[in-house]
């Protein structure tokens, strides 16, 4: 289990990571736009104090805020299907399968709702800020001890928990857990563990990332959700280590590049994406993980995890930017802006139209052409 002082201490290096001290962000270039796009529309869900990324499932987003309010959206036109208020601040985002949705409160319960409408909710050991995960009529939850649990999604009980031994320092950050198929893909500090999801035994798990250092906090390492995934590779970034890409049909690693960073990457077909400690954004090869372009254009701009999104990559940044970049060469296309507080999280995108969650709770949804 994770000492209380590991998670201290994981906590203040999460929070040291985003600190003040950093140089004033690179003042943004004049741009003509290349492509067109217009925010569609824009809804609220009260501060958010977590890297939220919305869940997209059947033209309905689902997100939650630090309050305890979760919400469904459609899609198309952000109406509300339908909006519940806890009564408990929350740790985390909401994970949904399209009918039953989940969310993690302060006080480690994880509860489950059907339209809305609370169903269970059952206490785990540790604090979780990793979004629980809905498939299959079950709920996984990941707590920062990087132990897993899977409950019935229908009654709530407890079918099993994964906890292997680990170091003692974690990271309070999002990690990973998502579906591939029939395996339940999980982070297990800078590894990624393909595990069975009916009885929580691991099938294969393969390292992303060598850490290096000479004290725990410099070894460090975990892994940051969400994952980019593009057929069997999935891509993912170990915390201020590496950026990786792995065959999850096959559980075996396709490359690493150690580069240093704290937010999720994005993967397309040709290239894996993402911005270093620096926020200098890169561009690798996905066969190879040769570096295809970078741009400095963005430093210190306080950059939100990635996401791919046709022929751009798109970035938020500190000041409630959204930036599309070209995926082949990196130069500006568009420039978007939300209500000026920070893009939180990662943007993601259901259909055509693409969702950037902000530190005010501001949800803004775009439709680039």
């Amino acid at each position: 289990m994770l000492r209380p002082a590991a998670a201290a201490m994981a906590l203040a290096v999460l929070l040291a990571a985003c600190g003040s001290d950093k140089p004033k962000p690179t003042p943004l270039e004049s741009l003509q736009p290349k492509i067109a796009g217009r925010q569609v529309w824009t809804a609220n869900v009260g501060t958010i104090g977590f890297a939220m990324v919305p869940t997209a499932r059947a033209g309905t987003y689902y997100v939650a805020g630090d309050d305890g309010t979760v919400l469904a959206l459609d899609e198309a036109t952000g109406a509300e299907r339908w909006r519940t208020r806890l009564n408990d601040r929350l740790s985390a985002g909401v994970g949904s399968d399209g009918r039953y949705a989940a969310v993690v409160t302060r006080g480690n319960e994880v509860v489950v709702l059907d339209g809305g409408r609370e169903v269970w909710r059952k206490r785990v050991p540790s604090a979780v800020v990793t979004p629980p995960l809905v498939a299959g009529e079950r709920v996984f939850v990941k707590g920062v001890d990087r132990a897993v649990q899977a409950f019935d999604v229908l009654d709530g009980r407890r079918l099993w928990t994964m906890q292997r031994p680990g170091d003692p320092l974690t990271l309070s950050q999002a990690s990973v857990l998502a579906a591939f198929g029939n395996t339940l893909l999980v982070a297990q500090g800078a590894k990624l563990a393909g595990v069975d999801p009916l009885r929580g035994t691991v099938q294969w798990e393969v390292p992303m990332a060598s850490p290096r250092g000479t004290n725990e906090v410099e070894r460090l390492a975990d892994l940051v959700g969400p994952l980019a995934r593009v057929g069997d590779r999935v891509c993912a970034r170990a915390f201020q280590s590496a950026v990786a890409c792995a065959d999850a049909a096959k559980g075996t690693v396709l490359w690493s590049r150690n580069i240093g960073g704290q937010n999720a990457v994005a993967s397309d077909a040709d290239y894996v994406f993402g911005a270093d400690a620096s926020d200098r954004i890169t561009a690798w090869r996905s066969g190879n993980g040769d570096v295809a372009w970078t741009t400095e254009k963005y430093l210190y701009r306080g950059l939100s995890g990635a996401l791919a999104l046709g022929p751009t990559v798109v970035f938020g940044d500190t000041e409630g930017f959204v930036h599309f970049l070209s995926t082949t060469t990196g130069e500006a296309q568009l420039r978007l802006p939300t209500d000026g507080s920070a893009v939180v999280g990662t943007p993601v995108v259901s259909g055509n139209t693409l969702l950037v969650t902000t530190r005010k709770g501001g949800l803004y949804a775009f439709r680039p052409q």
